[in-house]
This record gives structure tokens, C-alpha cells and sequence, in this order.
């Protein structure tokens, strides 16, 4: 196991990177952080971090390696991306004054099980993360790392994804946080409203126009 170490640590610190990016969820748990309570936030962060499960499995399978060589298969996934992206953003459009309020011994506005569901789905949904996991299974780990080993690589991006958000989600229902966002919270719903129309926009075009079409790369064989 030790052999894989210095794989591993490359695994970690580009997944850190790509975490950390701003994205679909970034703005999504910033807008469950202010407008739900912290025990939604924190299943929010927990469904986005159970979704990289999803990219981890068809990544070993060899279901990504597929999605890679079909531009076909690859923009229906970004359509069906870009339109979840446009649901949500239409619902953070929908945001008034009143909605940033939040009761935080009671969940009026969402259930458990839809804030969960609501970070799955927009990460699973992402085709950013398929081409980031495509990529990071085909040119990063090398073909001959044992399945085990790589499954472990998966689970503790999973985990550390979770950990993330979840101390994202912590930060910003924190109330002196939240009494700061008040006065203009609806707004900044809004904003990640917008945000996330860019978003899909730009799926939508890379479609259209035939940028990101997924590309094979070349496996570095020689570690």
C-alpha cells in the first residue's frame, strides 16, 4: 500500500482544487446554508458528497471511458445538466425578502430527504464532474493501481467532498453570519440565480458549439 502513496497524495491535492472551485455546488450549498436550516445545509453537503460515489462507480467500470469516446452521450448529459441547473436557478429568481428568514426549529420550506436529494442531484448532474473524474481515472491513477486501491481513492474523495461542504454549510448558518446576509439575502439568492443560468448558458453553448467534446487521453503507463 505504501507504493501508492505519492499517487494517492496527487489524487488528494487535485481534488482539493477542484472542491474548492466555485461551481454549481459552491452555489447551491451557499443558498441551502442561508435560506434552510443548518440540519438541511448539512444534508445537502452530505447528498453532494454521496454523488461522487455515482462519478467514482462508472469511472471504474469503465462506463466514463465510454462516456468519453460518444460526443453524443456527452451532450445529452450536458443538456440534462444545464436544464436541472435552470430549475434551480429559477426557484433562486423566485426568492423575496421574507424567504431568507429562516425558523431554525422547524424545516416549513423543504423536507430532509429533498435537501439531500437536492445535492446529489446537482452534483451527479454535473457534467463537470464526469469530464473531472473521466480525466482524473484515466491520466492520474495509473491502469495498473488495484481496483481496491482506487475504490479507496473514490471513497475518501466522497468523504472529503462531504467534510467540505459540510464545514461550508456550518460557516454560513452560523447566525451572526446569517443576521449579516439579511437585509439583502433575497438578493444574493437571486445572484446565485443568476450564476447558475450562466452555468447552464454555458453548457448549453459548449453543446451547440462542439467545445468540450471528451477527448481520450493517454494513460501515463510509465509509474
Amino acid at each position: 500500500m505504501q507504493n501508492y502513496w505519492p499517487e494517492f497524495l496527487t489524487v488528494a491535492l487535485v481534488h482539493l482544487l477542484a472542491v474548492a472551485s466555485p461551481g454549481p455546488d459552491f452555489a447551491v450549498m451557499l443558498k441551502q446554508s442561508l435560506t434552510q436550516s443548518r440540519a438541511n445545509a448539512l444534508l445537502t453537503a452530505c447528498g453532494v458528497g454521496l454523488a461522487i460515489l455515482v462519478h467514482v462507480g462508472y469511472s471504474l467500470l469503465g462506463i466514463g471511458f465510454i462516456i468519453q469516446q460518444s460526443v453524443w452521450l456527452f451532450s445529452v448529459l450536458k443538456i440534462v445538466g444545464a436544464i436541472y441547473l435552470t430549475w434551480i436557478a429559477f426557484h433562486c429568481l423566485r426568492s423575496r425578502r421574507t424567504d431568507i428568514h429562516v425558523d431554525v426549529t422547524a424545516d416549513k420550506t423543504q423536507s430532509h430527504w429533498a435537501a439531500l436529494r437536492l445535492g446529489f442531484l446537482t452534483n451527479a448532474l454535473n457534467p463537470k464532474a464526469t469530464l473531472f473524474f473521466v480525466s482524473l481515472f484515466s491520466v492520474v491513477i495509473s491502469p495498473g493501481t488495484p481496483i481496491a486501491v482506487q475504490a479507496g481513492y473514490g471513497v475518501y474523495m466522497a468523504v472529503a467532498t462531504g467534510l467540505w461542504f459540510c464545514m461550508v454549510a456550518t460557516f454560513f448558518t452560523l447566525p451572526q453570519v446569517r443576521q449579516a446576509f439579511n437585509r439583502f439575502g433575497h438578493w444574493l439568492d437571486r445572484v446565485m440565480g443568476g450564476i447558475l443560468i450562466l452555468l447552464a448558458g454555458q453548457l448549453l453553448f459548449s453543446t451547440v458549439s462542439g467545445s468540450e467534446t471528451p477527448s481520450v487521453p493517454t494513460p501515463d503507463t510509465d509509474r
